[in-house]
């Protein structure tokens, strides 16, 4: 296994698939990727999977853009190393049709964003009126058994912020569907931060009982039959203190920090011992963001 010099030990790499999206996100940071080159082939992203395998990683992440853009998508879950899980971050606009394929190339379960339940707001903010298909993609993935679903909402100040309630009451008593309130982060001088500790407080004081999770030590708050978690990147220690995360952007570079774009170790090409120094190599680099 792989660990940092803060003792931080690496089991989880998180995948961006492509960056191409049928979606114009107004918050969108494309995982930090300004002018991407050619995606990386299947075959490759597969040898990256088992190096990172035999590096005792335990869990993959596939990502975008939207990663369903890509006709290949059930080959690259059906090259995940036994051993490994694989999950999926999606807007769900193009799930409906692939979800049951999907499950049985071998994911496991998927993340679908979803900022509000507003069809005029989903299109101001998504840049495209498709509401309906990714209410459509929640529910194929949870008859295909892609679960639990949790659903990415960003909180938007001014946008969505006065929807919480209504998203916990679109999860409540749904044991399959977890509602994660996402800190929007700031990459593109998006005006509408909003106050996600104040919520997280609200929310704690109104829940019946409070989980503390293994990664970052995230708190998932039971309320009233829904399952409601909060993701806070921006200026919190204990989210860089408990990271376990690499990340492989579309063309090829991994990248040690999430909030960094200035430390990436470029892959492309590499196989065999290159492959496994360059991951050696990543982990050397990374260090906590906010400390």
């Amino acid at each position: 296994m792989l660990s940092d010099a803060y003792g931080r030990t690496v089991t989880n790499i998180r995948i961006s698939l492509t960056h191409a999206c049928n979606l114009n996100c107004i918050y969108c940071h494309a995982e930090g990727e300004q002018h991407p080159e050619d995606e990386l082939p299947a075959g490759q992203i597969a040898e990256i999977l088992r190096v990172a395998r035999d590096f005792g990683f335990r869990s993959v992440k596939f990502t975008g853009g939207e990663p369903l853009m890509r006709d290949d998508l059930e080959e690259i879950v059906a090259s995940v190393p036994e051993g490994m899980e694989a999950s999926l971050t999606t807007n769900g606009t193009l799930l409906a049709g692939r979800a049951r394929a999907l499950k049985e190339a071998g994911l496991g379960r998927v993340n679908i964003s979803l900022d509000t339940l507003d069809p005029e707001r989903y299109a101001r903010i998504a840049g495209r009126p498709l509401l309906g298909d990714a209410l459509a993609g929640i529910e194929a993935a949870l008859d295909a058994g892609l679960v639990p679903v949790k659903l990415n909402m960003v909180v938007l100040s001014g946008i969505n912020d006065d929807e919480i309630e209504t998203f916990i009451d679109f999860v409540r008593d749904r044991h399959d569907l977890v509602l994660q309130l996402i800190e929007l982060m700031d990459f593109r001088d998006c005006p509408h931060h909003a106050d996600v500790k104040g919520i997280e407080d609200r929310i704690a004081a109104i829940a019946d009982r409070v989980e503390t999770r293994r990664m970052h030590h995230r708190k998932k708050y039971h309320v009233r039959g829904a399952e409601v978690e909060v993701v806070r990147p921006l200026h919190n220690t204990e989210f860089c203190a408990y990271c376990n995360r690499l990340r492989l952007t579309s063309d090829g570079w991994l990248k040690p920090c999430l909030l960094r774009t200035d430390n990436h170790v470029d892959i492309r090409g590499l196989h065999g011992a290159a492959l496994e120094e360059a991951f050696r190599e990543a982990v050397r680099r990374r260090e906590p963001y906010f400390a």
